[in-house]
């Protein structure tokens, strides 16, 4: 199929694009590069350095596109409760250009890169598809409303079958068929994984957890953590599985949750280093557990992620991570 990628020099939509690559596809990548990297466009994809508000330059009714993976947005949460007006600019008006260029190119096919976080619960049950959907910061609220417009979209179209993917905290690397090497890398760091691999690394002098009474097995809070790499496999299995006039949702999660408590000390094991960490009190709002149930996608995507061990997602962002910093020191 010939396919757009928007946000594909991004973290996810890069390690998607070159498993679009990989498949056989032929891949457009849009992306303005505010916060994506133009080494992580596959070399056999068309580049477009625009933003997504002008996809229809790209998107035209006669350039043939069989599908969109739409990855492009702002991502911070702090960001987002601090800047508010940005969120509903990039995530909103962006994915409403896309929305209008989709219905007037009649592309049959859209895959959305939603987010987990819009739910609340009780924060002991894992999150399936009819959990409530409460999101509490701008940019959980921003890819609800993008969801409810794909939905609107399918509704009133006879063509379109679209997929949102919900998913929480994506983490690992991969390396590409093409020698490249895709992690995360964000400025400023706020993810778990990342910041303390800067930790281990020497890049920050100490780590702070925040809260050890959680009623959970250790007293630290249990989040979900998928490998990218699994999670670029889901978009594809979506891109088969969309139909016609309908939105599916679909959750995605690595199987079980891992304490904060767990992946410090699979950090210090994969990394060999040390180094000094501070308790504080917990933060507010920060649920004690927070977990995807894939239930929907093991059954009707027929999607199960491979790389569960956090030895191994935490080993692919370690080696990662070192190859970036021997990079930046030549």
């Amino acid at each position: 199929m010939k396919l757009l990628v928007t946000g594909g020099a991004g973290y996810i939509g890069g390690v998607t694009a070159h498993r679009l690559v990989d498949a056989g596809h032929e891949v457009h990548v849009l992306d303005n590069l505010s916060t994506g990297f133009r080494e992580n466009v596959p070399g056999a994809a068309t580049f477009h350095e625009i933003s997504v508000h002008e996809v229809a330059e790209i998107l035209t009714p006669d350039a043939g596109f069989d599908g969109v993976l739409h990855f492009a947005a702002s991502i911070e949460v702090a960001e987002s409760v601090r800047n508010p007006d940005k969120y509903w600019r990039n995530n909103i008006e962006g994915s409403l250009a896309l929305l209008r260029a989709i219905r007037l190119a009649a592309v049959p096919r859209l895959i959305f890169s939603s987010t987990g976080s819009m739910y609340a619960g009780d924060g002991q049950t894992s999150f399936d598809e009819g959990a409530e959907v409460r999101p509490n910061n701008p940019y959980a609220a921003t890819k609800f409303t993008v969801d409810q417009m794909i939905a609107g979209e399918c509704g009133a179209s006879t063509t379109l079958g679209a997929a949102s993917l919900r998913y929480f905290n994506a983490s690992g690397a991969v390396r590409t068929a093409d020698g490249g090497h895709l992690g995360e890398r964000h400025d400023p760091e706020s993810h778990l994984i990342p910041i303390l691999l800067q930790a281990a690394a020497g890049q920050r002098p100490r780590f702070t957890l925040f809260g050890t009474d959680y009623p959970t097995v250790d007293g630290t809070c249990v989040r979900d953590y998928v490998h990218v790499a699994d999670l670029a496999d889901a978009h594809l299995l979506a891109l088969d599985a969309v139909r016609p006039g309908e939105h599916e949702v679909f959750n995605l999660g690595n199987g079980r949750g891992f304490s904060n408590r767990e992946i410090i000390d699979a950090v210090l094991a994969v990394t060999g280093a040390d180094f000094p960490i501070d308790v504080e009190d917990r933060r507010p709002g920060d649920p004690a557990v927070c977990v995807a149930s894939s239930a929907k996608a093991h059954k009707r995507l027929c999607w199960t992620p491979r790389r569960t061990q956090l030895s191994e997602i935490i080993g692919d962002a370690w080696e990662f991570h070192r190859a970036m910093l021997a990079g930046a020191a030549r």
